[in-house]
């Protein structure tokens, strides 16, 4: 009887407990919990037999944000530099030395470049070779733009490769380089200025890349391969790209002497008409014609 009357007495305060917890909750969606979540410790990702992350059941991968960070690579050696690969039996050197220095890569209207770089900037020689040609003058006059002397100063290499190199628009071509005279790569040739028909640029290097022709063909000397590969090359520390297949193969393709095409002609002379009025005055002579020396 006593047992009975107490087990009455429990469930009547359990029933009190949860009719007092229900009208104390916050109100809500039926079914839908409106008390904060409950923190839970996540548990490290599970590894997939190939070591990659489990997916948790929705989709995403497990592991807090901490665990992840932890992950710190395993250390080793340093990676080894190789050189770049020997793809020629020649060595280059960049044209331009000791000098910040930029140029186009692309076609304007003669294949070659203009290596901007300061006043007095060395020009070196490209490759291995014997120097071919030497203008130590400044022949280019506006007046009568010839072609043969755009590039005002300027000194040629044939290389050991066969190739002729042309480095013009100098300052100054440096003691004891002559026709004949063997250079090194890299050896210094020159001075960069702005001779020529640069006189109103600033100072900078005309280079060009063909095959040796006698100096009556200029606009052969003055660039038939696009040179901007190889310079790529040679500034990056690849030093035996050669162009002596390309140069060559155009040689076969277009033949040895290919007619001028570019700007070709130059300027005739200008003289000044005698006045009229005096028919005693004489002509004036003519701006002298400067022949290629």
């Amino acid at each position: 009887m006593r047992s009975g009357r107490l087990a009455a007495v429990v469930a009547a305060a359990v029933a009190t407990t949860g009719l007092a917890s229900a009208c104390g909750a916050p109100a809500g969606v039926a079914g839908v919990s409106t008390m904060p979540p409950v923190p839970r410790t996540e548990e490290p990702p599970s590894a997939s037999p190939d070591g990659a992350a489990s997916p948790s059941p929705s989709g995403a991968l497990g592991g807090d944000g901490a665990h992840m960070r932890s992950v710190v690579p395993p250390t080793g050696p340093e990676p080894v530099r190789l050189p770049p690969p020997k793809v020629s039996a020649f060595t280059y050197a960049f044209p331009v030395k000791g000098c910040r220095v930029s140029y186009a890569r692309q076609l304007l209207v003669l294949p070659k470049t203009t290596i901007w770089a300061g006043k007095g900037c060395t020009f070196v020689s490209p490759t291995d070779g014997v120097v071919r040609e030497v203008n130590v003058q400044n022949r280019w006059l506006p007046s009568t733009d010839r072609g043969q002397d755009r590039e005002g100063r300027f000194v040629t290499v044939v290389g050991e490769d066969g190739v002729l190199y042309l480095g013009g628009h100098l300052d100054s071509i440096e003691p004891g380089v002559r026709p004949g005279a063997k250079v090194k790569a890299g050896q210094p040739l020159g001075r960069l200025g702005n001779t020529g028909n640069a006189r109103d640029t600033a100072s900078n290097l005309y280079f060009a890349i063909s095959w040796p022709v006698a100096p009556e063909h200029w606009w052969i000397r003055r660039g038939m391969v696009e040179p901007w590969d190889y310079l790529d090359a040679w500034y990056n520390g690849n030093r035996t790209l050669s162009p002596k297949k390309a140069v060559f193969a155009l040689r076969k393709r277009v033949g040895k002497l290919p007619a001028c095409d570019r700007l070709c002609a130059s300027k005739p002379p200008v003289t000044k008409k005698p006045s009229t009025g005096d028919k005693r005055h004489e002509p004036d002579e003519s701006p002298p014609v400067v022949t290629p020396g």
